[in-house]
């Protein structure tokens, strides 16, 4: 198997080049089409205006202009695909070289700020892991991403949708097609008020409506025809007609209402439809798919079949807005025939919508992940693991998913056999809360059913709580250290029901030393009661030193730097033991902050290199930490 970069670079080369052969394509129609026009214009003026020839000579160049027509929308069809094909590759390359950073969906929706890690893990947003993962069409499968991201799944779950990633991750063109089915996807489909529609009460209600429709019908062509034959009079036609009229105003507001309700939600199914067909078309290994590919399936109709049924019942409602046939709908009772026929539908198929929602959600979501795993080939799937005591991590060779991997330095972390808390000390911009990103991201992916960013993975299932961008509020009235005390009690509260992998940044760093060591003592310690492991990152030696008397349970670890002459360098490895030196006011001096101590003279100037700097803003303006 040729590598992803090569096979998408050559794959969209091919889609490229299609695109301009379809574009010559669609030109030479376009001329032919006005070239056919100009020649119908021509013998029209000849046959009716000066004679020369019989009329019936127009038939000819219509009906080539009508096939050229049908012709050039299905080429500017094709071509949509195909340009899309060529946007869906585009998209791949970026993701694969690193520049992938602001294209696609950010999944700002998803975000909140009360959730126990998805901020301060940068889950969702610019830059986020959702829009690093996403490659879902339907507001359904990024809703159903998102779920995934927030919620650490169980052991079975986890190697269920392990097993349907490695399924999906050799199938290229299967994702090409999920990309190119139709277009707009995410805009087109709106699963709430889909669901709303399908599941919502009936408009009009009983038989006798129904049959009376169908009997007045007949009867109004009957007497019509008769009238035309001379065999019924014109008052007869009259009663009949004004009968028929007075049946129709009873329903024409709920007959109105139906057919406009109706609309939207039967361009959206045409799209699921379509979706549902592609998916459809493969076989698959993995049980988790051949259960979703079964349940697209409606008692042996494919569901594209039965949306198409319904696009096509308001497709055959709007002709009675075209003027000739206007006359004809009023006498058949057009409108609210089409209206039973859509409830007769809602009744039959309305609450299977939701479940053909949720397949296709999981079907993309599970392309997702079989996407990055396709993309990632060197990046392992996790090892599940059941603990009967605290949870268990272990991770060798480390790294971030957002850091380009050109640049990533990778750590070995094990959390749960002999030290289960890691006490991270370390000068600025040296990596700690990088580290502990790396941590939580590579658990949310692995307990998700993702490849990690590491060389090999091991854990088992747990819960996460952070702190790492705990932020004020205003209008609610908290401060910075009342928003992080209420977060801490939560987490708390998560360990005592499950086992929980913690982050801790900077503790209770809004009030004063003694309080702070003392709340930081007390919550580790409840936390080991509890059978948790986590990590708290400090620039306070004072808490580094809770770790001497409760090791080898709690554990010192740092990072440091180097002042290489006048420039600081970090290498971002962790290291055993607290750290021994800070470089606040190194850093300082090299943003131009130049503070100098009364009766001392200034320091020399100090420079960061930018890669130091670079590596802390990839992920947040935090890990300076």
């Amino acid at each position: 198997m040729s590598h992803p970069l090569t096979e998408y670079r050559r794959r969209l080369t091919a889609r490229q080049q299609k695109e301009a052969a379809l574009t010559r394509v669609a030109d030479r129609l376009s001329t032919t089409r006005l070239a056919t026009f100009g020649a119908a214009v021509l013998l029209a003026w000849a046959a009716f205006f000066n004679g020369w020839m019989s009329g019936w000579w127009l038939v000819l160049p219509l009906g080539v202009f009508v096939g050229l027509v049908v012709r050039h929308d299905r080429v500017l069809l094709a071509r949509e695909r195909v340009s899309r094909a060529v946007i869906w590759y585009d998209h791949g390359i970026a993701r694969l070289q690193d520049t992938w950073s602001g294209t696609g969906p950010a999944g700002d929706r998803f975000s909140d700020r009360e959730h126990l890690f998805a901020s301060d893990l940068d889950l969702f947003g610019q830059g986020s892991l959702f829009q690093l993962l996403s490659t879902a069409k339907t507001r359904t499968g990024e809703d159903t991403l998102a779920e995934w991201l927030r919620t650490p799944a169980g052991r079975d779950e986890v190697v269920a949708r392990q097993d349907a990633a490695k399924d999906l991750r050799p199938r290229v063109d299967l994702r090409e097609q999920l990309a190119t089915a139709s277009v707009a996807l995410r805009m087109a489909v709106h699963p709430e008020q889909l669901v709303g529609w399908a599941t919502d009460k009936t408009r009009l209600h009983g038989v006798w409506p129904r049959l009376t429709a169908v009997g007045l019908t007949a009867l109004t062509i009957t007497v019509l025809a008769g009238w035309f034959m001379g065999t019924v009079t014109t008052g007869v036609l009259f009663v009949v007609l004004l009968l028929g009229v007075t049946f129709q105003l009873r329903f024409q507001s709920r007959t109105t209402a139906v057919m406009q309700a109706a609309d939207g939600p039967s361009r959206e199914l045409t799209v699921i439809g379509t979706v549902c067909a592609v998916l459809r078309r493969e076989s698959y290994t993995a049980p988790r798919l051949t259960t979703l590919c079964a349940s697209l399936g409606t008692e042996g109709t494919e569901v594209r079949t039965v949306a198409l049924g319904l696009r096509r019942l308001v497709e055959l409602h709007d002709w009675q807005h075209n003027l000739i046939f206007r006359p004809l709908a009023a006498v058949l009772f057009w409108e609210l025939h089409c209206a039973f026929a859509v409830e007769t539908w809602r009744q039959q198929n309305g609450l299977r919508v939701s479940g053909w929602l949720r397949s296709v959600g999981a079907f993309e979501a599970l392309a997702a992940l079989g996407t990055y795993a396709y993309e990632h080939p060197e990046d392992p799937f996790p090892e599940l693991i059941e603990s009967d005591g605290p949870p268990q991590y272990h991770a060798d060779s480390l790294t971030h998913p957002l850091l380009p991997a050109s640049r990533a330095v990778t750590n070995d972390v094990t959390l749960g056999d002999v030290s289960r808390v890691f006490i991270v000390s370390g000068s600025n911009m040296s990596g700690k809360t990088t580290l502990l990103r790396s941590i939580g991201v590579s658990a949310v992916m692995a307990l998700m059913g993702a490849p990690v960013r590491a060389q090999s993975l091991r854990l088992s299932p747990m819960a996460l709580g952070a702190t790492l961008r705990i932020e004020d509020s205003l209008q609610a009235g908290r401060s910075r250290f009342y928003a992080e005390a209420l977060r801490l009690s939560h987490i708390l509260a998560t360990a005592r029901e499950e086992p929980t992998l913690f982050l801790f940044d900077e503790l209770f760093h809004g009030t004063n030393s003694h309080d702070r060591l003392e709340g930081a003592r007390g919550l580790i310690q409840s936390l080991l009661d509890l059978d948790a492991i986590g990590l708290v990152t400090t620039h306070d030696l004072a808490l580094a030193a809770i770790a001497d008397p409760l090791a080898p349970v709690v554990q010192n670890v740092h990072f440091d730097d180097h002042l290489v002459g006048d420039e600081l360098r970090f290498d971002y490895c962790l290291k055993l033991g607290p750290v021994t030196r800070s470089n606040a006011l190194a850093i300082m001096r090299a943003v131009g902050l130049n503070i100098v101590a009364p009766g001392r003279q200034p320091m020399a100037n100090v420079t960061v290199p930018p890669e130091s700097s670079e590596h802390s803003r990839t992920l947040s303006d935090k890990d300076s930490r």
